[in-house]
């Protein structure tokens, strides 16, 4: 295959940032330097079907701060595509909507094993798993198996994160030590504009 007709892989990286953390930023480096992907881009998402909506802040800020923690990224930018879309968003149809915008690139879809556990809850998994690559970083007592053997997933040695946006919420409102949990960049915002207390 001559290399010009090869697409860029690009990894999509869904989430709700609701902060964004060290965690994601090193899944995100990983994926991006450290397998075949291109690029990734962090997909903001305004609302996860199969999240309560209550607790999420603002998307702009939220999409703010991934900007903030990505500023000196080479291969590594921020998405605000599922702002345009119906809410709430589902992967697929997000999907749908990027490949019409962009052809020339190729998709792949980057979770935790823990999203992996719940797959079939997602809205035309079958046409996911049928349609693209799913690279997938490890989380803790997360159950695999049944999908071990897939050929449309790939299992990476990404570095286990144990941080979660919950417990960085919960550090904040409780006036704990957050350096070296977010970017300092982050971290400002979310105390000038008094988030999370």
């Amino acid at each position: 295959m001559k290399t010009e007709n090869r697409k860029l892989k690009t990894g999509l990286f869904f989430g709700s940032y609701n902060p964004i953390h060290t965690g994601h930023l090193i899944i995100a480096n990983y994926m991006a330097n450290h397998t075949e992907l291109n690029e990734v881009w962090l997909v903001v998402s305004p609302h996860n079907p199969l999240k309560d909506k209550s607790g999420l802040s603002n998307m702009y800020d939220r999409l703010e701060m991934a900007k903030l923690a990505t500023e000196n990224t080479e291969n590594i930018r921020v998405s605000d595509f599922e702002f345009s879309l119906p809410q709430p968003s589902y992967t697929i149809d997000t999907l749908t909507h990027l490949h019409e915008k962009y052809p020339e690139k190729e998709f792949v879809l980057i979770m935790g094993a823990d999203n992996l556990v719940s797959l079939k809850k997602w809205k035309n998994y079958e046409v996911l798993l049928k349609n693209y690559q799913i690279f997938v970083y490890p989380r803790p007592g997360a159950d695999i198996s049944e999908w071990e053997n897939h050929p449309s997933i790939t299992f990476t040695n990404t570095p286990l994160m144990e941080i979660s946006s919950t417990f960085i919420r919960k550090a904040i409102k409780n006036n704990k030590n957050i350096q070296f949990f977010l970017p300092e960049k982050v971290i400002d915002f979310i105390e000038g504009k008094g988030m999370y207390r």
